[in-house]
């Protein structure tokens, strides 16, 4: 059984930097990508950036140019690394997995991603 726990979480001033981990244990090795989306309260949950394992990235527009994802190569952990945070950036980040993913297209929809963390509280003061 595989599980997902992201880390990282803090109260950072406007403009500073946070990374996110995504620490993933068990059965990994049918786990094609990774995500991480965020949620603020009465939202939706809103895509960030994902990664599969070939290396292919997707990001949000609004982050594409501030926030980087990573993967270790023994599929243990992924990265978000948050860069000049800004205070709409504040929300809750949740890693997710795609067991199905095979190739092509990095899936953006959250229910693409079959299975979640917990979740780590990003705030970001102005």
């Amino acid at each position: 059984q595989v599980q997902l726990e992201e880390s990282g979480g803090a109260v950072v001033q406007a403009g500073g930097s946070l990374r996110l981990s995504c620490s993933i244990s068990g059965r990994t090795f049918n786990i094609g990508a990774m995500a991480w989306f965020r949620q603020t309260k009465g939202t939706e949950h809103e895509f960030v950036a994902a990664i599969t394992w070939d290396r292919r990235t997707e990001f949000l527009d609004s982050v594409k140019d501030r926030f980087t994802i990573s993967t270790d190569n023994a599929k243990t952990a992924v990265y978000l690394q948050m860069n000049k945070l800004q205070a709409d950036d504040t929300a809750i980040y949740y890693c997710a997995a795609d067991f199905m993913w095979v190739g092509g297209q990095v899936m953006r929809e959250k229910t693409k991603y079959q299975l979640w963390g917990q979740g780590t509280q990003v705030t970001v003061s102005s």
